[in-house]
C-alpha cells in the first residue's frame, strides 16, 4: 500500500474539483468502476449502500447505472452532504443528517481526495 504522500499527488489536482464516478448494483450491493484511477467493481460498503438508496430513489433504473457527482466543496444541485465524523481503518465515516445515517469510506477515497474532506457533497443523476 502506497504512503499518503505518494498517493495524494494525483489527488491533489482533483480535490477542488466536481468528480463524477457511475456505481452500478453487482452481486447485491453498489460498486464502480473507475480506470483513470485503477479501481474495477469497487464495492460502497459499510452503511454507505443505504446512503446511495436513499440518493438514487428518484433516479430510474438506477442499479443499471447512474452519474453521481461529488466533490468536497458545495455545487449546485447537491442533494446530500456527508459530514467527517471520524477516520479509521484506512478511510473515513461520514454521516448525513436527512435521513440520519453514517457510512464509511474505504481508502478508494484517497484516489479521489489527498485528504479526507470535512464535508462531502453528492449528487446522483441518470445516465441520458
Amino acid at each position: 500500500m502506497s504512503s499518503l504522500s505518494s498517493r495524494s499527488t494525483g489527488a491533489q489536482a482533483r480535490s477542488n474539483a466536481i468528480m463524477i464516478i457511475a456505481p452500478y448494483r453487482y452481486h447485491g450491493t453498489w460498486v464502480f468502476d473507475d480506470e483513470s484511477v485503477g479501481l474495477r467493481r469497487e464495492p460502497f460498503v459499510a452503511g454507505i449502500p443505504a446512503m446511495i438508496d436513499v440518493l438514487v430513489r428518484d433516479v430510474p433504473n438506477a442499479e443499471k447505472g447512474f452519474r453521481m457527482l461529488f466533490s468536497g466543496s458545495p455545487f449546485p444541485g447537491y442533494q446530500m452532504k456527508g459530514t467527517l465524523v471520524s477516520q479509521t481503518s484506512g478511510g473515513a465515516t461520514y454521516a448525513v443528517e436527512e435521513p440520519a445515517m453514517e457510512g464509511w469510506l474505504c481508502p478508494a477515497l484517497f484516489k479521489y481526495f489527498a485528504e479526507a474532506p470535512q464535508e462531502l457533497y453528492v449528487k446522483a443523476e441518470p445516465i441520458a
